[in-house]
Order: C-alpha cells, then sequence, then structure tokens
C-alpha cells in the first residue's frame, strides 16, 4: 500500500532533507507520496527542489507534490511531520533573546523553558492545533511526528484538546548525548546500551553500561565521575568544541546522574548556572550565551551555500541522519519493531510525575502503532527537578487553554531561571513589553486585548 507523508513546515529544507533521505532508504516508501506544504513558497521551491533531486539520485518512484493550503496537503496522510517555528529567526526570535537582555535576562537558546520557551509555546500551540483541527477531518488516523519545540509544552497542548490525535513528540538529545559520552570515554556507540527518563530535554540516563568481551555489561558511570573529578572530561573536542558540557557534568557530580540535553540548554532550565550578578560561572562552565542566534545565522549561511550547489547538482548524496522518524514510519508499516524515546502524554508512564503531562520514555513502535513504556524508578531529586519546568509547561498551556492572561505570568514567575533574577514586578513588565512586541504573531485573543 501506498504511504503519503504529509510535511508541514516543509520550508525547513535542512531537516526536511533529513527526514525525506531517512525514508527513502526504506523500501516501504520507495514509491511514497511526500507531501510538502509551507506558507513561504521561496523556501517550499527550494525544498521541492531538492526532494525531487533526491528522489531521483535515489532511483526510487516516490512521489514529491507541494502545497500552500494545510488541509490539502493532510488529506489522506498516514504520517504528518511537523517542523516548523512560528515567527522565524526574525523577528520573533530576536524578540525572545533582546527584550529580556535588557532586564538582565541573558539567554543560550531560549526554545524549550524560560521566557523565551514560554513565547515561544505561546505562538506555536494555535497552529498545531490547528494542524490537529484539519487532522481530524481528512486524516484522523494519522501518526503526527512533531519536532516543534517548546517539545513539551506542544505535546501537552495537543494532548489536552485533541486527545484522539496520534501523537509522539520527537527530539534527538537522547542517541546525541550518548554519542557524546561514548566520544569523552573512549569507547564505542554500539557497545554502548542506556536506559533514560524524564520529560523532553531534561531526562536522565537511569543506567549507562557497556557490552565487554565476556558478553557481561560494564556500568559506565564510574568511569565518567572519574573523568570529571579528574579533569579528563567534558572533552571540548568535534561538535562540542563551542559548548562543551561542563554544565551537565557539574549536575551529575551533585546530584548523581548525567541529563541528555545539551549544557547550552540545560542552564536554563535550571537556576544555578546563569547569573547576571555572577559573571565567572559563565566562564567556569562555558555557557555560550546567545548560542541560538548564532546558529541561526550560521545555518542561513548553510543553507544558501548548499541550495547553489544543489541548484547546479545532476544528483544529490542521499545520506541517513540519526533522527527518529523515519524508523518509527517503518515499523509501523511493516511491523518491524523500533524502540525510541519519545514525547507522549503522561498515562501513567512516569507515575511520579502529573497525569497528562508530556514525558520522554521508552517507546516501542509496530504495526501496532505507539506504545509506550513505564519508567517508575527515576530518585526523586530528578523528579523535583522535573516538577520546577512542569510548573511552567503545565501554566503556560492552561494561559492557552483557558486563553488567561494572568496565568502567562505566572508560568514566567515560576520559571527557575526567571524567578532567580527578576522580581515580580520586573517579570509582569518584561511579559507586557514581549507579547506587544509580538504583536500578530501572538494567540488572536492576546493580540485583539492589546488592541483594545
Amino acid at each position: 500500500m501506498v504511504q503519503k507523508i504529509s510535511v508541514i513546515g516543509a520550508g525547513s529544507t535542512i531537516f526536511m532533507r533529513n527526514i525525506l533521505g531517512d525514508v527513502l532508504h526504506y523500501p516501504a516508501f520507495k514509491d511514497a507520496i511526500i507531501a510538502l506544504m509551507d506558507i513561504d513558497g521561496d523556501r517550499l521551491s527550494e525544498s521541492e527542489l531538492v526532494a525531487h533531486k533526491m528522489v531521483a539520485s535515489m532511483n526510487v518512484k516516490a512521489r514529491v507534490h507541494t502545497y500552500s493550503t494545510q488541509r490539502e496537503a493532510l488529506q489522506g496522510a498516514d504520517f504528518v511531520v511537523v517542523c516548523f517555528q512560528i515567527g522565524g529567526f526574525k523577528p520573533c526570535t530576536m524578540i525572545d533573546f533582546d527584550i529580556p537582555k535588557s532586564y538582565g535576562l541573558e539567554q543560550t537558546i531560549a526554545d524549550t523553558l524560560g521566557i523565551g520557551g514560554i513565547m515561544r509555546g505561546l505562538r506555536t500551540v494555535p497552529h498545531l492545533w490547528a494542524i490537529c483541527d484539519d487532522m481530524m477531518v481528512v486524516c484522523p488516523q494519522a501518526i503526527m511526528l512533531q519536532y516543534v519545540n517548546p517539545m513539551a509544552i506542544n505535546t501537552w497542548a495537543i494532548a489536552q484538546r485533541y486527545p484522539n490525535i496520534r501523537q509522539v513528540g520527537l527530539c534527538h538529545s537522547v542517541q546525541g548525548t550518548s554519542e557524546e559520552l561514548a566520544h569523552d570515554l573512549g569507547v564505542l556507540v554500539e557497545n554502548i546500551r542506556y536506559r533514560a527518563g524524564g520529560i523532553n530535554h531534561m531526562a536522565f540516563f537511569l543506567s549507562f553500561e557497556e557490552r565487554c568481551s565476556d558478553g557481561t555489561w560494564r556500568d559506565l558511570y564510574p568511569a565518567l565521575r572519574r573523568g570529571y573529578r579528574e579533569g579528563r572530561f567534558p572533552k571540548a573536542t568535534g561538535a562540542n568544541a563551542r559548548c562543551p558540557n561542563y554544565v551537565r557534568y557539574e549536575v551529575m557530580k551533585h546530584f548523581g546522574l548525567f541529563v541528555t540535553e545539551s549544557s547550552e540548554h540545560f542552564a536554563e532550565y535550571v537556576p544555578w548556572f546563569l547569573k547576571s550578578h555572577r559573571p565567572d560561572l559563565i566562564d567556569k562552565f562555558q555557557i555560550p550565551i546567545d548560542e541560538y542566534p548564532k546558529r541561526c545565522l550560521e545555518q542561513i549561511k548553510e543553507w544558501q551555500d548548499q541550495i547553489v550547489a544543489f541548484k547546479g547538482a545532476a544528483n544529490i548524496d542521499v545520506k541517513q541522519s540519526h533522527e527518529y522518524a523515519a524508523e518509527i514510519m517503518n515499523a509501523v508499516v511493516t511491523g518491524s519493531p523500533v524502540v525510541v524515546y519519545g514525547n507522549v502524554p503522561n498515562h501513567g508512564y512516569i507515575p511520579q510525575l502529573p497525569s497528562g503531562a508530556a514525558v520522554e520514555v521508552p517507546c516501542l513502535f509496530d504495526e501496532n502503532g505507539l506504545q509506550p513504556t513505564v519508567v517508575d524508578d527515576i530518585p526523586l531529586q530528578f523528579i523535583a527537578m522535573m516538577r520546577t519546568n512542569l510548573n511552567v509547561q503545565e501554566l503556560t498551556v492552561q494561559a492557552l487553554l483557558q486563553e488567561n492572561r494572568e496565568h502567562i505570568y505566572h508560568a514566567a514567575m515560576l520559571d527557575p531561571r526567571t524567578a532567580a533574577e527578576l522580581d515580580l514586578d520586573q517579570i509582569r513588565a518584561l511579559v507586557d513589553e514581549l507579547i506587544s512586541a509580538h504583536g500578530s504573531w501572538m494567540p488572536k485573543w492576546l493580540a485583539n486585548e492589546e488592541a483594545a
């Protein structure tokens, strides 16, 4: 049976290229229908060009179609990949960085928690709800593979308003971190097994082991702790050259386990590392302030260079990435099982965390679809840390569901990082200024409130 994969936000061409490249390597999708949709016509045309050349390079029969209308692109889809950034790098991401900085609130990534994550959630969730609304009409059984930040807020909000949507939020932090730790330890990543659980960008490796030559498994945590204590880890090379993992190792030192998200992300989810009156901490832990805007500029330049090369090339080298989406699709279509780390509504999967919250746990996919597993042994100190983030996520979701501006203030006031820097009046003024600056990018009820 021919499968239809709809990509909403296909103008994110580098990401689209990774996902489609993975998909085309599976025989089950050699004749798939690929529906690309984006509101930016120029970016959509570039993605279409790249997609056609990838199909030709792989010598498969997959068909690529483009759409400017979301519902039309979703019609009859089996899988819906969502990968947009509402408001883009400019103006919205820069608003999220520049205005808080004027209050003395420095950020690194600003897409998951903190004041930047709250604002991105407010911009993003209404558009995800609109996709769900269309899916319920034209492809109610499709599986949504959601790659949009703030992942946890998005997943929670979708589950609250559209509980029948089959969704999973996907991130590459778990598998990416396992590779980074293998690099530090000098072991082969294919000889490592691990188990993790928590919330997106704040899950922890509950076990991290290496297969020995005699078939037994060796706990690698003692080696990680010893390496950090002796100053050998982290190794600031390769992908970590600019953003070494000092924050994560320091958290492991004090709390006991290694977190699955990068140090530049994690530094702004907790109150201990980014302090305006302690610049020495930023130097000590090598925290890259304003890292995300720098990456955006680099990615824009990288894509401009790549698209010139793609236009002049007859074929494109189609590589496989380490994203989960294609593995999931193949498992569902063929019945060949795969276990990935997915973000799903908490229906007892982590009993210590609130029901309905978005949790990140191992998920089995096969012909029966999504089957999350229970992780019920997370140490209390990590559950407590997660709860500080869940407070912000839940208040942001409830602000959207109830159209309650006060809960936006409450979310920001209870954010660990924001509360460590600003007083209550400052936080209220910051939220007001951000909402005003975002204008029509905010939900209609907030934009209308501002106009009134």
